[in-house]
């Protein structure tokens, strides 16, 4: 490695970046075409799949080096999208830590070569405890492939790598499988969105994913009237709570209609020593149920022709449970 190298043109550099991507993409594309191969590499996936869809235990995700890196952040992935899994790092293995690996788990080995020999402890255990082993590598006839109860052989692609030594084809592929293993086993699994939230609760991810029941103002903080109720007290009500609304009651309890602040300047040429809040309500309010994400909420908010600041929550029975407004939403994080 020389000292001081002349740095190339911008040009020259974007197409040297371009080449990368471009062997990267070449990578992509054959592991797209060998999965649609049921006979080869897209027979052994759903055979994979079946046995982490029913695994009893965890799923102990392994590899070194760059692999291992890729093993760390699938292993990440399948915790977050409803499949448990903990990842072992193999020369720990050797050294204790095969203790982790349990009945009822299943392992997920990542090598591009197959012949990683720190795997070789992980590998036997698994012969001996009786446990699935799934090996990811590029060599059918390697080791690691030939000791897998199911060897998930990726195409054997060019490195991105002008020496053709430094992992990059090999580890994006080794990611985008994966990140297919994950995927496919979240929908097989049924995990929804609201799964995803319960295992996301931190940051602005999190906040989007909670639903308006968790942020909703409920009791003695729900503006509430009756249809008879004279305008004047709807006034007071609405000042007293200052969320720019009251929901107007039927005598059964339900929501009858709302009344908003541009609901109220329209009433002002009426008498309101005479005038009900039934003659002003809105009968046909946008209305929500509480497991509507905070984020859906806050985009329905914004996306009518008017924006609205309020959005009342009902049970199935069209009785109020809360009310939410725009502000509690910022505040939470949501947009």
């Amino acid at each position: 490695m020389t000292e001081h190298a002349t740095l190339d043109a911008p040009d020259r550099l974007a197409t040297e970046a371009a080449t990368v991507i471009q062997t990267e993409r070449a990578g992509l594309d054959a592991l797209d075409r060998a999965l649609q191969d049921p006979s080869g590499l897209g027979g052994a996936f759903a055979r994979a799949v079946e046995i982490l869809l029913h695994v009893s235990g965890r799923v102990v995700v392994t590899g070194i080096g760059k692999s291992g890196h890729v093993a760390r952040k699938i292993q990440a992935t399948l915790c977050s999208t409803g499949t448990p899994a903990l990842f072992v790092h193999p020369a720990e293995a050797s050294h204790g830590d095969l203790g982790m690996v349990q009945p009822g788990d299943v392992v997920l080995a990542f090598s591009n070569s197959g012949e990683t020999t720190e795997l070789g402890d992980i590998a036997a255990h698994t012969r001996k405890a009786g446990l699935p082993l799934l090996a990811v590598t590029s060599r059918a006839n390697s080791t690691l492939a030939s000791a897998a109860d199911v060897a998930l052989t990726l195409p054997a692609m060019p490195e991105a790598c002008p020496m053709g030594l430094a992992p990059t084809t090999s580890t994006l592929m080794q990611l985008a499988f994966g990140d297919a293993l994950a995927v496919v086993l979240l929908r097989q699994r049924g995990f929804t969105a609201s799964d995803f939230g319960n295992y996301h609760p931190g940051g602005r991810l999190g906040s989007r994913l909670r639903t308006v029941q968790e942020l909703m103002r409920t009791g003695t903080d729900l503006p509430l009237g009756c249809e008879d109720t004279p305008m004047r007290d709807v006034i007071m009500e609405m000042t007293r709570q200052a969320l720019g609304c009251i929901g107007i009651l039927d005598h059964n309890g339900r929501l009858a209609g709302l009344i908003t602040d541009g609901d109220l300047r329209r009433a002002l040429d009426h008498d309101l020593t005479t005038t009900l809040a039934k003659d002003v309500m809105n009968r046909h309010p946008l209305t929500i149920g509480p497991d509507i994400f905070a984020a859906d909420a806050l985009r329905m908010m914004n996306e009518r022709d008017r924006p609205i600041t309020s959005l009342f929550i009902l049970d199935a029975d069209r009785r109020p449970m809360g009310v939410v407004h725009m502000h509690d939403l910022l505040r939470a994080g949501v947009g």
